[in-house]
């Protein structure tokens, strides 16, 4: 019987979802600044605080929300392939003895 272990665990898809709600929410916050007529310049709303500051910061955090959702090792997984290590270790030793020659 093989046991089915996914790559990637329940939390781990929600930090990835919580990483892309933040990137969405820092592209819409960077967006707009733009005007109807296309020979004024609105300066103080095209480089505003949220626009140069927040929308960038927010946009790199959920990357990096992201990025930890991936890399996260879960920690039932690891319990389970410690296990297995140590069952497979087992096993391989004891065919190792069977096929040895008894004296």
């Amino acid at each position: 019987m093989e046991n089915s272990v996914m790559a990637l665990s329940r939390e781990n898809f929600k930090y990835i979802i919580v990483g892309c709600v933040v990137v969405i929410v820092g592209f819409i916050l960077m967006s707009g600044g733009g005007t109807e007529d296309p020979t004024q310049f609105n300066e103080e709303e095209l480089f505003s605080f949220r626009r140069i500051t927040l929308a960038p910061f927010l946009v790199m955090l959920g990357y990096g929300v992201v990025l930890f959702g991936i890399l996260k090792r879960p920690k039932k997984e690891a319990a389970v392939q410690n296990s297995d290590t140590v069952k497979g270790s087992v096993t391989e030793s004891e065919e190792i003895r069977d096929d040895m020659p008894n004296n």
